[in-house]
């Protein structure tokens, strides 16, 4: 079992930038891969981006691609998600997420994923 705890979410103005941090237990971390989502008001959850277990292969959303960064430190069990010129589109709460298979791909689909943390809220004002 592992437990994923998010952070680092909260108010910022239209353009500004916000670095999420993602905390896990347990031994295997390095072993996952790893993915945020996030849930507008109103919306479904959808993907933003993921991570191989080595770090060495990252998917994003369109609607993120070029502002947002997901990158990993294995020795602190953490992942990260650097969002760099936020848009009030990006406003959400945020998820983090584990998928313990071993893919020739990273995942992007909700359903991949075994363990979800709580959220993160970030709200972006215009």
């Amino acid at each position: 079992q592992v437990q994923l705890v998010e952070s680092g979410g909260r108010l910022v103005q239209a353009g500004g930038s916000l670095r999420l941090s993602c905390a896990a237990s347990g031994r295997l971390f390095s072993t996952y891969a790893m993915g945020w989502f996030r849930q507008a008001p109103g919306k479904e959850r959808e993907f933003a981006a993921a991570i191989n277990w080595s770090g060495g292969g990252a998917s994003y959303a369109d609607s993120v691609k070029g502002r947002f960064t997901i990158s990993r430190d294995n020795a602190k069990n953490t992942v990260y998600l650097q969002m760099n010129s936020l848009k009030p589109d990006d406003t959400a709460v945020y998820y983090c997420a584990a998928d313990r298979n071993l893919r020739s791909l990273v995942a992007t689909k909700e359903n991949d994923y075994n363990y979800w943390g709580q959220g993160t809220q970030v709200t972006v004002s215009s």
